[in-house]
């Protein structure tokens, strides 16, 4: 699928999500600059207390900001996540919303061939993955940086060239290795969330086709081919772990160097008026004060994969529809349906599938469509719904060109039924009614009309029979289901691509009879290469 590219770093636009959440956000950066500072001062305070009564002098204060710091960190670090998961979870459930209107909107064109594992992999693995930007990256960074900026102040009573030691450090640790690990682990963790997202949809697919694998004897083929996906993750995701591994020693190198530092540094400085009190008191500083930035410096391997994440989704947000929605259009009741030198390509194709067709449907009539496979039969009912818009030519309906007919309108004048009929995890009455406000009395017409109703009658709950746990419709009953739901819809014009194509001969008579009678008031369309199918028509166009 061509995307828009995103020009604007993808974790900044995410950031431009939280604006309307500033007040829980402001509540999390205090909370938890507060808890870092009170989880420090308890060791800080703990040094500073001893230094006093190792002079003989009284620290009872000083013991009672221990106690004050250790009781305040866990309600501080409490609140602190509370925040972020707020904001998280609330984000993460508008970017929910925001997805499914992106794929509602680029359906079905630029969702066809689309791999379906792909798509739920971004649904759940990719939007999950943004949790971590959301709930451990935004406020971390502005946490670290206050509390950088209260232990450089505190370290600058003692010495400012001490100060500017400990700032050296921060920097290098929270910012400069973190940068470096980030550029490292970028292209693999985009590989990453690429192999997790292949293997995905490897899986769905060997789910659904699962009865063909046994059929052909596939199956360890197949389960070859799972394991070698899955070492490739797994092979991908060791490397992105190496480069992590690396960043660890480096922290803690660092955080070790700084500490030493600090204590020769501080010592040298007894000849300027350092105590030793002094000296004792800021090395326990900087080696007790580096977890906001060694837990900032840790998200740069998971950013990685985060940012991965973030474009995929972001790339669906920005792409643009085949064709556009109109909201706003007329709204013509139906009086006649025509393609007039249509001329029609494939957005991904190089030929044409329609050349300078021309087709006339007339209020009231049946017409159908005689053509082998691949011959652009199934394309007409595509521009006829408006999947698609014509490359050249016009299509219209009642005489008004379709791109000016609002989308909502021109739903409700047709009823299209493809050749694969999706079924949801409800009962058989919702999928019938998809949505649509209708009595059982209605569904059970319709599916009377479709040749249903007695098989239902034959299953223990009825229409209230639940589809998805053990309860398989063959794929002739799915067709049924899916007519069903068009005579419900009831829409003037009826578009049926292959509808018998899975069905006996007992049972196209059935629905061909029924359709027969409803087209003394609806007009129909239906594409077929069986021409028993096209028996009912009035007229037969043959491509």
């Amino acid at each position: 699928m061509k995307m828009k590219k995103t020009k604007i770093n993808p974790l900044l636009r995410l950031l431009k999500l939280v604006k309307p959440l500033w007040p829980a956000m402001l509540a999390a950066i205090f909370l938890g600059t507060a808890g870092h500072l009170a989880a420090s001062f308890v060791t800080i305070s703990a040094v500073m207390a001893a230094g006093k009564l190792f002079a003989g002098q009284a620290a009872t204060s000083l013991l009672i900001l221990v106690l004050i710091c250790g009781l305040a960190r866990g309600p501080l670090h409490y609140g602190e996540h509370y925040f972020n998961h707020l904001i998280a979870f609330k984000l993460l459930a508008l970017l929910r919303v925001k997805l499914f209107h992106a794929l509602r909107r680029l359906s079905p064109a630029k969702l066809e061939g689309k791999n379906k594992g792909e798509l739920l992999a971004l649904i759940t693995g990719d939007i999950e993955l943004l949790e971590i930007f959301y709930a451990h990256t935004i406020s971390p960074v502005a946490i670290a940086s206050l509390y950088t900026l209260c232990m450089v102040y505190f370290i600058g009573h003692y010495s400012w060239l001490l100060a500017f030691w400990a700032l050296a450090f921060y920097l290098i640790v929270g910012l400069v290795i973190p940068a470096v690990n980030a550029r490292l682990t970028s292209l693999p963790g985009q590989a990453i969330r690429e192999k997790i997202s292949r293997l995905s949809g490897f899986v769905l697919d060997s789910i659904k086709g699962s009865e063909e694998i046994r059929q052909f004897g596939q199956g360890q083929k197949r389960l070859e081919n799972l394991q070698k996906a899955d070492q490739e993750l797994t092979k991908a995701q060791q490397r992105l772990a190496a480069l992590g591994n690396w960043q660890q020693a480096a922290t803690t190198l660092a955080i070790q160097i700084a500490s030493a530092g600090m204590l020769v540094l501080s010592l040298l400085l007894r000849k300027h008026g350092m105590t030793l009190a002094g000296s004792l008191t800021v090395t326990a500083t900087m080696m007790s004060s580096f977890g906001p930035v060694v837990a900032l410096s840790a998200l740069s391997t998971s950013l990685a994969q985060t940012a991965a994440s973030a474009q995929r989704v972001l790339d669906i947000l920005d792409e643009e529809p085949v064709v556009s929605e109109n909201e706003s259009g007329e709204e013509p009741t139906f009086s006649q349906a025509d393609l007039q030198k249509v001329t029609f390509t494939y957005p991904d194709g190089d030929q044409p599938v329609l050349k300078d067709f021309s087709l006339h449907i007339p209020k009231g009539k049946i017409i159908g469509i005689h053509a082998p496979s691949g011959s652009g039969k199934s394309t007409i009912l595509k521009l006829l719904a408006r999947f698609y818009d014509a490359s050249e030519g016009q299509v219209s309906i009642s005489n008004t060109d379709i791109k000016k007919i609002k989308t909502s309108a021109l739903r409700q004048l047709e009823s299209y039924v493809p050749q694969d009929t999706w079924l949801a995890s409800e009962t058989i009455e919702a999928n019938i009614k998809l949505g649509q406000a209708a009595t059982r009395a209605e569904v059970i017409q319709a599916a009377k009309k479709a040749s249903l109703h007695d098989f239902i009658l034959t299953l223990t709950e009825g229409y209230d029979t639940k589809l998805g746990e053990g309860q398989q419709l063959s794929a002739g009953q799915k067709q049924r289901l899916g007519i069903a739901r068009a005579f419900l819809h009831d829409g003037d014009l009826f578009l049926l691509d292959e509808i018998t194509a899975n069905l006996d001969a007992l049972n196209e008579g059935i629905i061909l009879k029924a359709l027969k009678e409803e087209s003394q008031d609806k007009t129909i369309v239906i594409v077929s290469h069986r021409l028993s199918t096209l028996a009912i028509a009035d007229q037969i166009i043959t491509l």
